[in-house]
């Protein structure tokens, strides 16, 4: 065999980076090998939880990229830097709060402080470095897609001097949050009280609440979790709910503080932690069921979190109006550590309704009353209208607040069609409430490395989800929820605060599910342009293995079959490790839900 052409072949030259567009970019490249990866410039706008992940990603898995993060404020880590209200923590078990690949041995409880875990992000974030990508004290302000280059000119405020900041990328990454744009409640009059006025969302910690009456707004999660911790220490709350919510941890994942000698078993046991942690996200991942009409998990929980609320509230007038009659999980659940306990308590006191307006003086509600206090506290949310924070503005001149401000519509959580090369972390629609969220957001920034990746090889200028697949994907939701607990009559945050109206903040199946369903690129939804020929990616007729001088040129030769499985089926029986686990119940549908469900 002559050896000439692998001589030659040794000799050509590995390509540099290559920052040309457009048409001219896609000739120049038929000078390169096949998937040469051309250079991405790619703009985050947030550096919270996602915004670090995805930059981990990035930096671990490509080359030839320049990454930017935007992030107002100060510090990285998000939400978890923002709220420092008292008793401010998280509701899903700290060992499960953490990515799937970078767990934390000394968490101190169960249900881990806002301190604890801006530590973890924070830490995640210098121990690999990522820093260096974010620009702190940066607020974006809008973006504009910009035909002549094929992407974003994007507007950063920096908030120190004031001063705007220009950028361009290629691609867009919005991870900015869904919990993180703290509002006011519509309560007539709110700024006319003269005492303190604190949000949950913008804590003042300077306002001194021992010895005073402090007035409690909300009975959400923040709400949830201020009571019991400021009870002790004032010298009374009046808390003003509107309406009920089941409030009660799931059995089996009660608030528990580690022992020493736990913690150490974390530390220098084998395997001890991931035991732990797997088994907790096997429970989180085995209470889908319960998010279901008449299945058998969502009535035994019913009747366990009735018997639970009953039993810590143990007052009639107020087991009447604070137990739901719709069904649990129509809001989401919380642990409420003490919160129903603390109620009962001599310096608590209940007022149930809506308020009607707040004066210099206090709260005047429905029943008529005045209730004088010193102290305001607002735990009243978010905006959860999943409208970007910014103007977002498409080659149509459409704006996408204007366009998700009546109903969000992504696809799959992740994008919105007409708007090329733009990509969202927990978008309408993705499970945010439906399982364990990090995972998702893990499989989020997999999926959106996977497109960005098909980008950077396939000479590619425009990518977009078509507006049918978008159309036909909300179909298919709505259809499923149905059949969920999120579809009774409750005020949620999973319908925008609404009652009735379309459920646009979880996604139709558990969290697994949505790992599944992200697994492979469906390009076949999207609307792609090429710049020039669509097959320019195929370049010189080099492979770039062959211009790799250390790699092996025969690496499929092998002695037995040891390649991939090219079934989805056996593909994920391998990756579960199928048939290794032994004895576990299969959910149970009662009744003719069997029978619907079998046919979703």
């Amino acid at each position: 065999m002559a050896d000439f052409p692998v001589k030659e072949a040794m000799k050509m030259p590995t390509q540099g980076k290559r920052k040309s567009r457009g048409d001219e970019d896609a000739y120049r490249r038929l000078g390169g090998p096949i998937h040469q990866e051309r250079h991405v410039k790619i703009v985050c706008v947030g550096a919270g939880a996602s915004g670090l992940l995805f930059a981990y990603k990035i930096q671990r898995h490509f080359e030839n990229v320049d990454l930017t993060i935007y992030e107002k404020n100060s510090e990285v880590s998000g939400t978890w830097w923002e709220n420092k209200y008292p008793g401010c923590a998280c509701d899903v078990p700290s060992h499960n709060y953490t990515w799937s690949f970078e767990p934390k041995q000394d968490w101190s409880a169960v249900y881990a402080g806002s301190g604890e875990i801006f530590d973890y992000f924070n830490s995640f974030a210098h121990k690999y470095r990522l820093h260096k990508y974010i620009k702190t004290g940066h607020q974006v302000v809008s973006a504009t897609w910009d035909d002549d280059h094929c992407g974003y000119k994007v507007t950063a405020k920096d908030l120190s001097s004031g001063n705007e900041v220009h950028d361009t990328c290629d691609i867009l990454i919005n991870a900015s949050g869904i919990l993180n744009n703290w509002r006011w409640p519509a309560i007539p009059g709110l700024h006319d009280y003269n005492g303190p006025l604190l949000h949950t969302a913008n804590w003042d910690s300077s306002v001194e609440l021992e010895g005073k009456h402090v007035g409690l707004i909300g009975n959400g999660s923040s709400g949830i979790q201020v009571l019991p911790t400021i009870q002790p220490k004032v010298k009374h709350v009046t808390t003003f709910i509107r309406e009920p919510t089941w409030v009660s941890p799931v059995q089996g994942l009660e608030q528990h503080v580690y022992t020493p000698q736990e913690r150490q078993d974390f530390v220098n046991k084998p395997g001890a932690l991931t035991e732990y942690r797997k088994g907790i996200e096997t429970g989180l991942n085995g209470q889908f069921g319960l998010f279901l009409k008449n299945t058998t998990v969502n009535n035994a929980t019913h009747d366990y979190m009735v018997g639970q609320m009953k039993e810590k509230i143990n007052d009639e007038r107020l087991i009447s109006k604070l137990i739901p009659e719709w069904s649990v999980g129509c809001r989401r659940l919380t642990p409420g550590v003490n919160y129903l306990e603390s109620l009962t308590k001599p310096n608590v006191s209940v007022v149930y309704g809506e308020i009607d307006k707040i004066t210099e003086r206090g709260c005047v509600c429905d029943d008529g009353n005045e209730y004088p206090i010193d102290v305001l506290i607002c735990a009243t949310g978010f905006d959860t209208t999943f409208k970007p924070r910014f103007p977002l503005i498409a080659p149509n001149g459409k704006n996408l607040q204007d366009e998700w401000a009546k109903e969000p519509r992504s696809y799959l959580g992740i994008a919105a069609s007409e708007f090329p090369n733009y990509l969202v972390f927990l978008g309408p629609n993705c499970p945010i409430g439906n399982g364990p969220v990090l995972s998702a957001i893990e499989l989020q920034a997999d999926y959106m490395c996977k497109l960005i990746d098909h980008w950077q090889t396939h000479n590619i200028k425009k990518f977009s989800p078509k507006k049918e697949a978008v159309d036909d994907f909300i179909d298919h939701k709505n259809t499923f929820m149905q059949q969920t607990v999120w579809n009774d009559p409750c005020r949620s945050w999973y319908k925008s605060g609404q009652i009735d109206a379309p459920i646009t903040a979880l996604w139709p199946g558990s969290t697994l599910h949505y790992i599944e369903a992200l697994a492979d690129l469906r390009m076949e939804d999207f609307d792609v342009e090429y710049s020039g020929n669509r097959f320019s990616w195929l370049g010189n007729g080099y492979s770039q293995t062959e211009l790799d001088q250390t790699a092996d040129w025969a690496y499929y030769i092998r002695e037995y079959d040891d390649g991939e499985w090219l079934s989805r089926g056996k593909r994920r029986k391998d990756l579960t490790k199928s048939g290794t686990v032994k004895g576990r119940e299969q959910v149970n549908f009662s009744g003719k839900d069997a029978e619907q469900q079998s046919k979703l």
